[in-house]
């Protein structure tokens, strides 16, 4: 498989499905820069300082006539004609008229105040809330976008018949892919999924019909679990069904996503999930998969359990990247602890006899930190994986 074929198409499928709009919402700030340039250069030909003139203000020569000093132009913050009366006349129920009219004009960010105003205009409504799903069941880009980040972005979209609402079009196999994977995405902020709303993202995750959606329902998994973790310590119940995900899908790019999600909150892992992870991590087909699996074993409770799961992985083990991933994260896992396995692994393959030589000095002269001990560690094997090891 063309590994950079697959992330690259992972990525522009997820990019599509979660900007929509992007030519109407994003792009200010260059925007302001080419405003402020425009600006600039006409200041420039007013005073004469364009590439090839004379600066204004240094002695004429020849016939030149002395020119005035110029006179300060500066570039003039954007705003909407008729913004106020807009926002006196704009409810919900004319919200539609009001996006269409600005879809359909030349300026190009009113679409994204509207999106903020709709935000206002649900708040914590329900019924409101349950409305912009139905807008957004049949909607297309721009107007997808607006809904979708309007929503999810509301105190609403925590409601139960709001989570069913948008999970109903999830599931719904006569929807767009795009509006399925809208959804999906409006999920991404709930504060927790119960164990009925997780089985069915799950199951979505798992439906490989869906191509990038299925993708969109793991990172909404593992997105929702770090907001639970980080509120209530909660994670296992996400976890359990990331390990399912990783364990039993044939998209390499869910797999993959499954065990990176827990990367951005990292939980402590258990001894279970170490021999799940130890079977993944010397049985998938994917190296992506095998390295990633190799990196979600270096945060666990049992260490020692770890180490000997890498032990055991290295002999078999064909691919060098891999094998680097196993020999670097077993430092992670354990420290100095590490070294004597570090030992055993450069014996195996010479490849690395000088990556032991470099962590056995980092640690000799007093680091602890893996963070730093990564700091002082010479990269010799081309393979760091693309998310950044690290990690």
């Amino acid at each position: 498989m063309d590994r950079t074929s697959t992330k690259v198409g992972v990525l522009l499928g997820a990019v599509l499905l979660i900007i929509f709009g992007a030519a109407l919402l994003s792009g200010r700030s260059a925007s302001s820069r080419e405003e402020a340039s425009r600006s600039g250069e006409a200041t420039a030909e007013a005073s004469g300082t364009r590439a090839g003139s004379r600066p204004s203000g240094s002695a004429p020569t020849g016939s030149e006539e002395p020119r005035p000093p110029a006179k300060e132009l500066l570039p003039m913050p954007l705003c909407w004609k008729g913004l106020g009366e807009l926002d006196k006349n704009l409810s919900f129920d004319n919200f539609r008229q009001a996006l269409e009219a600005a879809v359909a004009g030349p300026d190009r960010y009113l679409a994204g105040y509207l999106q903020e105003r709709l935000t206002e205009l649900i708040g914590g409504d329900v019924n409101r809330a349950l409305q912009v799903v139905a807008w957004a069941e049949g909607a297309q880009a721009p107007y997808l976008g607006v809904f979708i980040e309007a929503l999810k972005a509301s105190d609403a979209v925590h409601s139960p018949k709001v989570v069913d609402a948008l999970l109903k079009i999830g599931e719904d196999k006569g929807a767009l892919l795009i509006n399925r994977g809208a959804v999906l995405d409006a999920l991404d902020t709930q504060k927790r999924l119960g164990p009925a709303q997780l089985q069915r993202v799950k199951a979505l995750a798992l439906d490989e019909s869906l191509d990038s959606t299925s993708w969109l329902a793991t990172r909404t998994i593992g997105r929702v679990m770090k907001e639970d973790f980080e509120r209530t310590g909660t994670f296992a119940p996400y976890w359990k069904e990331l390990m399912d995900l990783s364990e039993k899908s044939d998209d390499m790019a869910v797999r993959l996503l499954a065990l990176e999600m827990p990367s951005y909150s990292n939980p402590v892992l258990d001894g279970e999930s170490i021999d799940r992870l130890s079977k993944i991590m010397t049985t998938d087909r994917e190296r992506d998969v095998r390295e990633m699996a190799a990196f979600r074993l270096a945060v666990t409770e049992e260490p020692e359990k770890a180490l000997e799961a890498y032990r055991n992985a290295f002999p078999t083990e064909q691919d060098e990247c891999v094998r680097w991933a196993l020999f670097r994260f077993a430092v992670r896992a354990a420290g100095p602890n590490a070294l004597p396995l570090l030992q055993q692994f450069a014996a195996q393959d010479p490849r690395f006899a000088a990556d032991l030589q470099n962590f056995q000095r980092l640690y000799a002269e007093g680091t602890v930190d893996f963070a730093r001990i990564w700091l002082g560690v010479e990269e010799r094997h081309n393979c760091l994986m693309e998310e950044g090891a690290p990690h």
